[in-house]
């Protein structure tokens, strides 16, 4: 779906530039384009390189779980369906964990397996089971505490104090996690109660 969606926004954006005979500048952007995106990837890429290779020694030292089994209770109040030595808790504490650092990339790799290990158990495989959806709403509302891609992103295009958003980060992305597991509550409640 996500695909369709970008192909009609460069499609109709094409066409647009075409009419309004703006040609020359669609060229322009598309060449500039590629460049701007190599450069951004060739910045971004060593401190991704650096906090993925944290987590993997975090994770290989038993730090992670460690943090996991820290997060334990907390998680499996989260996710009453699950048993408390499943072991998607221990990716979704990882996942959680970098996400709070700002690492949105680092953190997909264990949400996928937290995913997989969740619908290992899934008797039906074509829905969410409750377990899932609640994890996608911490996963997507994850609070985060410092958001290191975003003040790389700051340093990397000349701010003057890149750190500055961290306070406004954390209140932000508490309140949309709060706010969506409060939602998630409430409908898990809804469908209990019809049942």
């Amino acid at each position: 779906m996500v695909t369709f969606i970008w192909i009609f926004f460069i499609v109709v954006g094409s066409l647009t530039f075409c009419v309004t005979g703006h040609l020359k500048e669609l060229n322009s952007f598309i060449l500039s384009g590629g460049k701007d995106g190599i450069e951004l990837l060739l910045e971004m890429m060593p401190l991704l390189v650096l906090w993925t290779g944290i987590m993997q020694i975090a994770e290989d030292s038993g730090l992670l779980e460690k943090f996991s089994n820290l997060l334990r209770p907390f998680l499996s109040k989260l996710f009453p369906s699950l048993p408390r030595n499943h072991p998607a808790l221990g990716y979704i504490a990882s996942n959680i964990c970098a996400n709070a650092l700002g690492l949105g990339s680092a953190a997909t790799p264990f949400g996928l397996k937290a995913m997989e290990c969740m619908q290992n158990d899934n008797p039906h495989k074509e829905c969410a089971t409750e377990a899932m959806v609640t994890f996608l709403v911490l996963n997507t509302g994850g609070v985060t505490i410092v958001p290191t891609t975003v003040i790389s992103l700051r340093m990397i295009h000349g701010s003057v104090n890149p750190t500055e958003i961290i306070i406004t980060s954390i209140l932000a992305t508490l309140c949309s996690n709060v706010s969506g597991l409060i939602f998630d509550y409430i409908k898990r409640r809804k469908k209990l109660a019809k049942t």
